[in-house]
């Protein structure tokens, strides 16, 4: 079964078992395997959970029950925010290694009435906060497609896995470009979802910036998983089949913005500029008019509110960790980095959210009005390839400076090195944080391969509730330029 599982997607897989083809237990044995030997050099699950992943196997073989839509699938979801019951959520972070959710978030519920058998939970950066995957806790995540290369993050361990060959699609998501960020870097295809398309599943946060769905390997299977997962009890948005039946339409012409802006890093590679040309000549040799657009907005300014908004969501989660765990938290248990996050959100960050929350309401005023004259926009997803393990790592100052200012937190050197800090992830990661801002859908999809071999996605974005449009063209990209048999070192080549 091995070879012939990486032939397959989710939809694939799940086909076998309906037709008899495979079990759900030779499905989930052999994601077992594979994760046992890609695991140990990529570092990308960080809880297993096979012993109940295989008694549901086995039942649901005894029970005669392969009509689910993703019926034995085997899953991973990843380790934050997400509750699985019965499974350990500790979000990177030491202070909650020991908590464990007595119920599963409504996600989980419609991820489970799919299918899809959790096996395991993957792993992220502490609570979130980076766009690479390193927590101390666990160690660093690595790159299917070069070790010593991130898998992006905070979604980092699912897209290794996915990359890895371990399962076809995997639980992901997005509040600065978690999804988009990994899929760029492990040559994944990354849907964050418009705000609200999901149901919600965690405390309600400021600005409302994160959203869930999956990184994967067919957009079919990401257009599935977002119709059986959608909706919202208080917003309810869509119909069954709408994004899997979009994936397999034609896509009409569009109009497209082409954005070279840096966005909230200060420039494009050239790796990076030559992955956006390479995706905009693509797109019109399918028939699409790009037209070169300036946004026009200030960066600079927008990038303040979105580390304030950011600051008071960190604030909540370390500083009133005991609010979820029932333990009250200090400094010890938390990355310095995490800690200093939630005492700038504790320092400023609520006084001036108000501040932060209507320039997210102009900045999103004005990509809606940019909308009605185009049908999607196309820009960076990163502004360069994937870094090295450890580049972004706080320097042994900065550590130094952030242990001082959580001590004595005097705001001119909290606001000089908030600055100094998230230039460094900015430079790097700062070209999805505008569409969690407006809450439209983003995509990253996975077109150029740089001369080292590493993958570079470019983004595309529509008007908020879009979805459709963008499973549309994504799915005629992969038509044009396939990435499905494109297999990194750790995933063997098809024989």
């Amino acid at each position: 079964m091995q070879s012939d599982y990486l032939d397959h997607d989710a939809i694939g897989l799940a086909d076998l078992v309906r037709k008899r083809k495979v079990s759900a237990r030779e499905l989930l044995e052999t994601a077992i395997a594979r994760a046992e030997a890609a695991n140990p050099a990529i570092n990308a699950i960080v809880l297993k959970d096979y012993d109940a992943a295989r008694e549901r196997a086995s039942r649901e073989l005894e029970n005669g029950n392969r009509d689910g839509p993703l019926a034995g699938v085997p899953y991973l979801v990843k380790d934050l925010g997400l509750p699985v019951k019965g499974l350990r959520m500790s979000m990177g972070s030491r202070h909650y290694r020991h908590f464990i959710p007595d119920e599963d978030a409504p996600l989980v519920t419609r991820t489970r009435e799919a299918g899809l058998n959790i096996f395991g939970k993957t792993s992220t950066s502490e609570m979130g906060q980076m766009p690479y995957t390193e927590p101390e806790l666990f160690g660093p995540c690595r790159n299917p497609w070069s070790l010593d290369h991130t898998p992006g993050g905070s979604s980092g361990g699912s897209a290794a896995a996915v990359a890895a060959g371990i399962v076809p699609l995997a639980h992901a998501s997005d509040g600065g470009g978690s999804i988009r960020i990994p899929a760029s870097c492990c040559g994944l295809f990354g849907l964050k979802p418009s705000r609200g398309r999901q149901p919600s599943n965690a405390v309600p946060a400021p600005g409302d910036l994160g959203i869930d769905h999956a990184v994967s390997r067919s957009v079919r299977d990401s257009a599935l998983l977002l119709d059986l997962t959608s909706g919202n009890a208080d917003r309810p948005m869509g119909a069954p089949g709408t994004f899997l039946a979009a994936a397999s339409e034609a896509c009409k012409p569009l109009h497209i913005a082409f954005v070279t802006d840096a966005m909230l890093a200060p420039t494009l590679s050239a790796d990076a500029r030559a992955a956006l040309d390479d995706a905009a000549q693509l797109a019109a040799s399918l028939g699409h008019h790009i037209e070169p657009v300036t946004l026009g907005i200030d960066f600079e300014s927008l990038r303040e509110s979105f580390l304030m908004i950011s600051s008071v969501s960190a604030k909540n989660l370390v500083l009133r960790a005991d609010q979820i765990t029932g333990r009250k938290p200090n400094r010890e248990e938390f990355e310095i980095a995490t800690w200093t996050m939630g005492h700038i959100g504790r320092k400023f960050g609520e006084r001036e959210l108000p501040a932060a929350l209507e320039a997210q309401r102009q900045v999103s005023a004005k990509i809606a009005d940019l909308m009605t004259r185009f049908d999607v926009i196309l820009c960076a997803t990163l502004a360069s390839a994937p870094i090295k393990i450890g580049e972004m790592q706080p320097t042994a100052i900065e550590k130094m400076q952030m242990r001082a200012v959580t001590t004595v937190p005097v705001e001119p050197l909290m606001r000089k090195l908030l600055t100094e800090v998230s230039n460094k992830a900015f430079a790097w990661a700062g070209c999805t944080e505008l569409f969690n801002l407006t809450g439209q859908p983003a995509m990253s999809v996975p077109l150029y391969w740089n001369a080292r071999g590493l993958p570079i996605g470019v983004q595309f974005a529509t008007r908020e509730g879009g979805e459709a449009t963008l499973l549309r063209l994504a799915a005629q990209l992969e038509a044009a330029r396939p990435w499905f048999d494109r297999r990194p070192p750790l995933m063997p080549a098809r024989s």
